[in-house]
């Protein structure tokens, strides 16, 4: 039959959401890691019936959720091909790069060369300096930022430096120059990390409120995406939560922000409803930063649940020639050691009105081939990394 592509494509990112240890999780110490395994066991049984009638339990199966003799969705999972684990690098695959060099981690604070250099250049001490929760360091600590002026460093998981302070200590331009310092220093290349975040607080010890002012000096991805590509071509890109952050901007034409998981939804469910012609790019971030670093299957599986329940507005918004993607950038095992990614498998679960019937896919060897098939369904430019799966999916129209 002749190929009809889709006009707009809906691309939701379900972060950390995780479908068993990839080929190579002994690389990054992540044997046995399977985020939503072990979440739908301390659950005693996952309540997803909308993501099940997709396909979700045919590709691994999951407590609590039927496999589907006819799945409407067609399914599947990827492996990454990049050499991390982290957010950008899964978010940037997605879009058709390849990173062979990973950004750096510090699990145990930065090295004393860079914090000495911040020291000087902003002629303010550092205290924290180790990974933590942004609101736990700021409870943790805000009490001696307030008298001591010193500024709190601190990380995570991800390849990040985030710099908290309060607005009445360090005014909140200050704040900003610190970070842009903070960012020169850490763009070379014996401290690379992804993106500096500016975490501004307001409050009292003991109630420490973290404020809107929040800011990131993100690196911009080393070559083009697919959202350049798209854009370029006059198309739209609609970013939905951390979208625009984790790409600095690239490739975006319209960036909306989120506060939680289901404001993201409601920000989609706008999106859609909106006249464009081109992709929405959506991430939902509650998954990782609120359960999986926090080790909380229990209200990690709730958030799944919460979301499944939402997924019957998404999919009624969908038009006959609409294109819905829901997958993942890595794990975030909340029963597996420390608050680290895990090295996972993501799904694939794909769906339109127009199928005609679901399917299974192949497994994706690189996160790419959801850029490769956008790009086709577009006809702009390939990106060099990454196969289309669009025929696959003609087929099931």
């Amino acid at each position: 039959m002749e190929k009809k592509n889709f006009k707009r494509v809906h691309l939701i990112v379900l972060d950390s959401v995780g479908i068993g240890e990839a080929p190579d999780a002994d690389q990054f110490g992540d044997i046995g890691a399977d985020t939503l395994g072990h979440i739908g066991e301390a659950m005693g049984g996952l309540k997803m019936p909308n993501m099940g009638r997709l396909g979700l339990s045919n590709i691994k199966k999951i407590q609590g959720i039927d496999t589907e003799e006819n799945p409407t969705g067609i399914y599947g999972k990827m492996q990454e091909a990049s050499v991390g684990k982290d957010t950008m690098t899964g978010h940037w695959e997605m879009m058709g790069l390849n990173i062979d060099k990973p950004f750096k981690v510090y699990p145990n604070g930065f090295p004393k060369e860079l914090i000495d250099e911040l020291e000087k250049r902003t002629g303010r001490k550092v205290i924290g300096n180790k990974p933590a929760s942004g609101t736990g360091i700021i409870q943790e600590l805000g009490k001696e930022h307030m008298e001591t002026g010193a500024i709190i460093v601190y990380t995570s998981a991800d390849p990040v430096l985030q710099i908290a302070a309060h607005e009445d200590i360090i005014p909140i331009e200050e704040q900003y120059k610190i970070c842009e310092i903070a960012r020169e220093l850490t763009l070379q290349p014996e401290f690379l990390v992804g993106r500096v975040i500016a975490r501004p607080f307001v409050g009292e010890p003991g109630s420490f409120i973290r404020t809107t002012n929040r800011h990131d000096y993100a690196l911009k991805p080393f070559d083009r995406t697919v959202m350049n590509e798209m854009k370029d071509a006059g198309f739209d890109v609609m970013a939905v939560g951390k979208i625009e952050d984790i790409f600095n901007g690239e490739g975006v034409t319209e960036s909306v922000r989120t506060v939680s998981n289901m404001d993201g939804v409601d920000k989609l469910l706008k999106v859609m409803k909106s006249d464009f012609n081109g992709m929405s790019f959506t991430n939902l971030v509650d998954f990782d930063a609120l359960y999986g670093h926090r080790r909380d299957p229990i209200g990690y599986g709730n958030a799944l649940q919460d979301f499944d329940a939402r997924l019957p507005e998404i999919m009624e918004a969908l038009l006959e020639d609409d294109l819905l993607i829901l997958t993942a950038d890595h794990g975030n095992d909340p029963v597996h050691s420390g608050t680290d990614h895990t090295r996972e498998f993501v799904p694939l679960l794909i769906y339109s009105p127009s199928f005609k019937s679901g399917g299974a896919l192949p497994i994706r060897k690189t996160f790419s081939d959801i850029g490769a098939t956008i790009a086709h369904n577009f006809n702009v430019k390939l990106p060099k990394f990454g196969e289309s799966f669009l025929n696959s999916l003609t087929e099931k129209e």
